[in-house]
C-alpha cells in the first residue's frame, strides 16, 4: 500500500522534489497552520515539516498511522525526539549530512548580513530615510577591519564565515566543543571558549543544539565579553540564556546583539518575548524570525536532497514488507 505523504509546509516548495515524492505515495500539498495540521495529519503516514511547526505530543497523538517524519533542517528542536523514538517514528534530515552540507551557504551568508546590518545601524538608518529624514550623524556605524572576530563552534558554517570574516580583514580565533576539529587554516587559532570570549570584539554562535548543552552561553560568558563587544547567534536559540543576554544590552556591557532565533519560537509570534520588546526600542538589537537558511537556492537545494533520501527510506520499507509478505506466504 502506497504511503500517504503530508507536505504540511508547502510555500513555495520544490517542484522537483514534490514530483519525486508523488513517485513514492499519495502526496498531500498543503501549506498547514497548528489547527489545520492537527486535522490533516491523522491520515498521514509520513509528514514532511520546517520549522513552523512544533511536532510535539499533541500532533503524534493526532496522527496514529505516522511512521516517518521528514524535515530539512540539521536542527531538530522543533521535534519531540524522544517521544517520536518511543512510537517508532523515524526522523529523516539533514543531520550529519557533512558533504551535501558543505555546498549550501545561506546561513554563513545571512550571518554576515547580520553582522553588517548591526554594526552599520542599517533598519534604523533605513527606516530614519523612509520617514523622510536624512541625518547620517545618527547613524555612525563601526567597522570590521582590524578587529578580533570568535567563532564558537567550528563546524561547517562557522568556518564559512570564519572565511568571510578574514576575507574582510578581521583576525579570527575559534572554538569547538570537540578536542579534534582544528583548523586548517594557519591563520585561525583553535582557543579555549573563556580565552575567546575575552578576546574577541565579535562572538558568533555556530552550535549544534542538544539538551546537554541549553543555555551554555550565558550570565558568566556575557560578564566575560569585552565592553563593547557584539554578539551573534544564528544557531538556535535555546543555546542562550536570554535572561542573561537581556541583562548584558540593558547594561551597556555588549554593545549590540543580531539574533536570527530565540528559544521557544513560536509561528503565531513572539510579541511577549522579553528580547523582542526590548528590539521595539532599541536598535542594538537586530532580530530576525529564522531565516538564516531561508533562501530559494537554499530550500530548493535541501528540498530535493531530502526528497531522494526519503524516498530511498521508503522504497527499503517496501522492499522489506515485500520480503515479509513472501515469507509469510511461504510458511503457509
Amino acid at each position: 500500500m502506497r504511503p500517504t505523504i503530508l507536505i504540511a509546509e508547502s510555500s513555495n516548495f520544490s517542484e522537483v522534489a514534490a514530483h519525486r515524492l508523488g513517485e513514492c505515495g499519495q502526496t498531500i500539498v498543503a501549506d498547514l497552520d497548528r489547527p489545520g495540521l492537527l486535522k490533516a495529519v491523522g491520515t498521514a503516514d509520513v509528514l514532511w515539516v520546517r520549522l513552523r511547526h512544533r511536532i510535539d505530543l499533541e500532533v503524534m497523538n493526532a496522527s496514529p498511522r505516522l511512521k516517518v517524519i521528514a524535515t530539512p533542517t540539521t536542527g531538530l528542536n522543533h521535534i519531540d525526539l524522544r517521544e517520536a523514538e518511543l512510537r517508532g517514528i523515524r526522523v529523516i534530515s539533514l543531520r550529519g549530512e557533512t558533504a551535501f552540507l558543505d555546498q549550501i551557504f545561506a546561513t554563513a551568508e545571512h550571518t554576515l548580513a547580520l553582522i553588517f546590518g548591526l554594526l552599520r545601524r542599517v533598519p534604523a538608518a533605513s527606516a530614519h530615510a523612509a520617514g523622510g529624514g536624512w541625518n547620517r550623524d545618527l547613524f555612525r556605524g563601526r567597522e570590521l577591519h582590524g578587529k578580533i572576530a570568535g567563532i564558537i563552534g567550528y563546524g561547517r558554517v562557522g568556518r564559512m564565515v570564519a572565511g568571510y570574516l578574514q576575507a574582510l580583514g578581521m583576525a579570527v580565533v575559534a572554538a569547538d566543543s570537540d578536542p579534534a576539529r582544528s583548523s586548517e587554516n594557519p591563520r585561525i587559532k583553535i582557543v579555549p571558549r573563556a580565552e575567546l570570549v575575552e578576546s574577541a570584539d565579535l562572538v558568533s554562535l555556530h552550535v549544534s543544539f542538544t539538551e546537554a548543552n541549553s543555555h551554555f552561553f550565558g550570565q558568566k560568558e556575557f560578564a566575560r565579553m569585552k565592553p563593547g563587544a557584539w554578539f551573534i547567534n544564528t544557531s538556535r536559540g535555546e543555546l542562550v540564556d536570554e535572561a542573561a543576554l537581556l541583562h548584558a544590552l540593558e547594561s551597556g556591557r555588549i554593545a549590540g546583539a543580531a539574533l536570527d532565533v530565540l528559544s521557544d519560537e513560536r509561528s503565531a509570534g513572539m510579541s511577549g518575548n522579553a528580547l523582542v520588546e526590548y528590539a521595539r526600542s532599541h536598535d542594538n538589537l537586530l532580530i530576525t524570525p529564522h531565516i538564516a537558511g531561508c533562501t530559494l537556492e537554499s530550500m530548493r537545494k535541501t528540498e530535493n536532497f531530502l526528497a531522494e533520501k526519503l524516498a530511498a527510506f521508503l522504497d527499503s520499507r517496501m522492499e522489506v514488507a515485500c520480503v515479509e509478505s513472501r515469507n509469510a506466504g511461504d510458511a503457509r
